[in-house]
């Protein structure tokens, strides 16, 4: 092999992502809007809970301010409807809404408080989250991630460490039963600029995705003229195709891995 061959596959080896862990039972979803994880990592999801894994959702928001056409007190009910219907497709039963105000997130002791009340209570390995990066890319000049994501994604980062320190937010152990938790071994951010990890994504897997999307119909009709089923297919499998050439060739969900 000549050096500049040797070269080339070592960089193809530096570029490629490691499989995602798959030693753990429980993980706990924790985004700001309905539709975040469905933009995202619902079809990492649909493999997971295949496999027998119980994954929760936790939503900061209702998704109330997201209809433009639609008043908040309304969207709120139908944006709650269409989130828990596209979890049914995906294998996931439980949902929370912490109920904070869509597009005011605040980053700090409040968001960081209830979001370490949900990881105790839940006691998750694996907590996912979505990019809380200034933007959506790395390249310069990329889209410009929303407030509420930077903030959102930011307090699970330190919630994490704060659901294991029995000093912080200890008012929460005169609920009976919840306790310290420090049993999070890892934060994945998916839709991050600096993946490191990825899923595989199956073709069964990836048709609950696109049903799980398409379940916010009315969030999509309100974003685009495009037909909702065509619009969620090109918004998955373009997702998915996203990284292929970094997995092997596989469609997958990408992750930037914290370990802890």
């Amino acid at each position: 092999m000549t050096a500049t061959a040797r070269g080339a596959e070592e960089q193809g080896a530096r570029m490629r992502l490691a499989a995602m862990p798959e030693d753990w039972t429980r993980a706990l979803a924790v985004v700001a809007h309905p539709d975040d994880m469905e933009y995202g990592a619902a079809a990492a999801v649909a493999e997971w809970t295949a496999q027998g894994k119980d994954v929760t959702y936790l939503l900061a928001t209702r998704g109330e301010a997201g209809i433009e056409t639609m008043d908040p007190a309304e969207a709120a009910g139908v944006r709650e409807a269409e989130q828990r219907a596209g979890c049914a497709h995906v294998g996931v039963t439980e949902v929370e809404f912490l109920d904070h105000r869509d597009g005011v997130l605040r980053e700090g002791p409040e968001l960081r408080s209830d979001i370490a009340a949900a990881i105790r209570r839940h006691r998750p390995e694996l907590v996912l989250t979505l990019n809380h990066h200034d933007t959506w890319g790395g390249a310069p000049g990329s889209p410009w991630n929303t407030p509420d994501h930077r903030a959102l994604g930011r307090s699970v980062l330190d919630a994490v460490g704060d659901a294991g320190n029995r000093w912080i937010f200890s008012e929460q152990f005169d609920v009976e039963g919840v306790l310290p938790w420090d049993g999070v071994r890892w934060v994945a951010v998916f839709a991050s600029p600096a993946v490191t990890h990825a899923v595989s994504v199956g073709e069964e897997a990836t048709r609950k995705g696109v049903a799980s999307l398409l379940e916010h119909r009315a969030y999509i009709e309100a974003l685009t003229d495009e037909a909702p089923e065509t619009y969620a297919r090109s918004i998955v499998h373009g997702g998915l195709d996203l990284h292929a050439d970094r997995n092997g060739g596989r469609r997958a969900v990408a992750f930037e891995l914290h370990a802890r």
